[in-house]
């Protein structure tokens, strides 16, 4: 005989997988997902005069080993743009615990309607137009994102800013497929993508710290963030290309005020409590 509980687990999961959130005002995630109403929630924003300068960030280099990604599948959820790593890239070192190596799973942007906001974080209460996180999970001691997910050291993600400038070398194998994703639900396989163009700063010194979570449902916890101090930087053509992309299936019927695009799909900032930041740089 089946397991009662386990049938009414997998009944609540279904109802919650089946219902729509999104970053519409006055919707409540914390009524879906219980996590969302946790004390230790990100984005946040970083007070650069309050982080704390811990030179222990230091004395291990923080080391990506990423290779060059065949095969990238890049995704319209109808939320986020994703991109799908196949290939095995990790990384080490850092404020992450000794011996332990995290896998570099996916690629997610966030972005704004103009370029006064679009980022989760914010530095000094300073906005940027969009924020790229590279979401990684612990190889070491989990089998899967999914499995690492909520658990103690289970995930870190590296966020990098993104200001307004020259064109991104690095994001022009996405920004030139985004038009074959204009609608929810479409996806795109390049050949080849490399995550090292993603990383600003060669000596991967000047970062933040903090303990916070995932910040799309569920929103779990457990979640390590380093946070980099310089931004990458897009042309206005390249984040126009974003900002076209569609929350809706084709052909479907909009709510009445609804344009359907694919912007603002950032959360707000949480409260801090009582985290504390640490920076690898005075």
């Amino acid at each position: 005989m089946a397991d009662k509980h386990y049938i009414e687990d997998e009944a609540v999961q279904g109802e919650k997988e089946n219902q729509e959130w999104g970053y519409e005002e006055g919707v409540e995630w914390g009524l879906l997902y219980p996590e969302a109403n946790g004390d230790y929630q990100s984005p946040i924003n970083i007070n650069s005069r309050e982080a704390m300068y811990d030179p222990s960030l230091l004395e291990v280099r923080l080391t990506p080993s990423y290779v060059v990604c065949r095969d990238c599948e890049v995704i319209n959820d109808g939320h986020v743009v994703q991109i799908l790593l196949k290939s095995k890239s990790v990384l080490k070192g850092g404020p992450l615990p000794r011996g332990h190596e995290y896998e570099l799973n996916e690629v997610r942007f966030h972005w704004g309607k103009e370029n006064q906001r679009g980022s989760e974080h914010t530095v000094n209460f300073k906005a940027f137009p969009m924020e790229l996180h590279l979401i990684h999970w612990n190889s070491t001691l989990y089998r899967s994102l999914e499995e690492a997910m909520g658990k103690v050291h289970g995930i870190v993600i590296i966020s990098l800013f993104v200001q307004i400038g020259k064109e991104n070398i690095g994001l022009k194998a996405i920004t030139e497929v985004l038009q074959d994703i204009f609608y929810k639900g479409k996806s795109k396989t390049i050949p080849c993508f490399n995550p090292n163009t993603l990383l600003p700063d060669p000596l991967l010194r000047d970062y933040w710290v903090y303990e916070g979570s995932l910040t799309m449902p569920p929103c779990s916890e457990g979640v390590t963030w380093i946070l980099f101090r310089y931004p990458l930087t897009v042309s206005q053509t390249q984040i126009e290309e974003f900002r076209r992309l569609r929350t809706h299936i084709k052909g479907a019927d909009l709510p009445d005020g609804c344009d359907g695009l694919m912007a603002d799909n950032f959360r707000p900032t949480q409260p801090l409590s009582d985290r504390i930041i640490r920076a690898a740089f005075q």
